[in-house]
């Protein structure tokens, strides 16, 4: 018979998100804000000293635009903090890089991904003790290697079981942190459209075709009804700071040799740890395996032939896209229209383990859902949560000085960094968490509505979405593809 001490031992505990950290420089003003209203209090100087009150109403034009500028909201940011955006926008399409389309007559260098933009440095490296492929950032100095996961649906577990597995991931998280050597994980959950072939399989092994009218029906069922549907694909890449490893690379050899002897260190270590979490590990990907996810990213039509037909397209030499259209707000590739959304406000209220589950289960829309995280090191977590204090001690003294009211915000924002210091000191580690939600659909009318269903799906979620602009080719590539590529 439970006792109501057992009960209260399978309860879910809530937690709470710290807020996004959105104080800046001084008083609450960024830099572009304060260069902004510096350049205007110097002109109204200037002009005071030299000609006067009629030289400062002469320079109100420019004085007055550096304020406005500095103050006036769009978009959920200042004008002034507009402006390298629209600049590099501008700067892009003035030389043609919104646009990509691929050589077919020139063959690529041996060993290169065919990528668009800033991924088009990426090399590939077989190693031949494990059979995955790793993906080398020669400019962001990084060694990546992607883990195909599944698991059991998490919100028919009971309280207790779903407990267990939070706990068991937060040691997977924290593990990270203590490697000192993993530069980013990346945590990635799409849909895909389903051939069908997991059901024609089953049947294969399983059904009893004996002509029969029930066989024929529930054959005829698998036929109609398996294309239609979709699946769910769980991948997790791991990437390694290949500078912060460059003492154990040495002594490994050197060389890519070396970096993938200790890449594959991690790999083992969080083999281990995921299966400690009951997590089912599908094995790393190999160049084929990696193959077919690039393709699908950007081609998800060709999906469900790809999958009937396993010879054709595994090639990572020709896995990227024929043809890439940037827009302000959408990318188009060679079969879809996406759009990525960045998760900017994570719950503020207590929530529970499984506050994402609307989210995650938007039947019907082509998504990815990918979870950045940055590993921390203890001694630069504390350094920096002890610079974050002393900043908001010290902007709260400035706020008294001057009269300013102390608003719930900084308050809040205080008590995080309190909460966050207690974890480290607690043994936890400390993560910078990015959320970035990629929708595709065939056609631009249905991207909108699309991308209307998923912002419904966040607020549900208790998380707020913005729609990124001026860098979705760059946002497409961290969020849609299993690299660890940043924006």
């Amino acid at each position: 018979m439970d006792t109501d001490k057992d009960r209260a031992e399978y309860q879910l505990a809530p937690v709470q998100f710290s807020r996004l950290t959105k104080r800046g420089i001084l008083l609450g003003l960024s830099v572009p804000q304060l260069v902004a209203l510096s350049i205007g209090t110097l002109t109204i100087v200037t002009a005071l000293y030299t000609a006067g009150a009629a030289g400062v109403a002469w320079t109100s034009p420019i004085w007055g635009t550096a304020i406005m500028i500095a103050s006036i909201p769009i978009g959920g940011r200042k004008i002034v903090e507009w402006v390298p955006i629209v600049s590099r926008w501008v700067w892009r399409a003035a030389h043609e890089q919104l646009t990509y389309r691929r050589q077919i007559v020139r063959p690529r260098p041996i060993g290169t991904l065919s990528l668009p933009g800033d991924a088009a440095a990426l090399r590939e490296w077989n190693d031949p003790e494990s059979g995955a492929v790793m993906i080398h950032d020669p400019h962001a100095k990084t060694l990546t290697a992607v883990v195909a996961v599944s698991h059991p649906a998490f919100a028919l577990l009971d309280p207790g079981e779903q407990h267990r597995r939070v706990a068991g991931w937060g040691r997977v998280l924290a593990g990270a942190c203590r490697s000192g050597r993993i530069s980013r994980l990346q945590v990635s959950e799409r849909t895909l459209p389903d051939s069908g072939t997991g059901l024609a399989e089953w049947w294969e092994r399983h059904g009893i075709n004996d002509d029969s009218w029930a066989a024929s029906t529930y054959r005829d069922l698998i036929e109609r009804a398996g294309p239609a549907g979709e699946r769910h694909a769980t991948t997790i890449a791991l990437s390694l700071d290949l500078t912060a490893a460059s003492r154990q690379i040495r002594t490994q050899g050197g060389g890519m040799r070396g970096a993938a002897t200790v890449l594959r260190q991690e790999m083992t270590a969080l083999t281990q740890a995921l299966r400690a979490a009951d997590l089912t590990v599908g094995g790393w990907l190999t160049a084929d395996e990696l193959a077919m996810t690039l393709r699908t990213a950007y081609d998800p039509a060709i999906g469900v032939d790809l999958e009937r037909h396993p010879d054709i397209g595994r090639a990572l030499d020709t896995a990227g896209p024929v043809s890439v259209a940037e827009s302000w707000d959408r990318l188009r590739t060679d079969s879809a229209f996406h759009a990525v959304l960045w998760i900017s406000e994570w719950p503020r209220s207590q929530v529970y383990p499984g506050f994402l589950l609307p989210l995650v289960f938007t039947n019907g829309i082509l998504r990815t859902v990918s979870l950045h995280y940055l590993p921390v090191r203890a001694d630069q977590a504390a350094r920096d949560l002890r610079k974050k204090k002393t900043e908001l001690i010290s902007d709260a003294h400035q706020r008294r000085r001057i009269g300013q009211i102390e608003d719930a915000g900084a308050t809040a924002e205080y008590e995080d960094l309190m909460h966050q210091e207690a974890d480290l000191t607690a043994g936890h580690g400390v993560l910078r968490a990015t959320g970035l939600v990629c929708v595709t659909a065939p056609t631009v009318d249905e991207l909108d509505a699309a991308v209307a269903s998923i912002e419904q799906a966040a607020i549900q979620s208790s998380c707020e979405t913005r729609r990124l602009v001026g860098q979705q080719a760059q946002a497409f590539t961290a969020a849609a593809l299993p690299l660890c590529r940043s924006v």
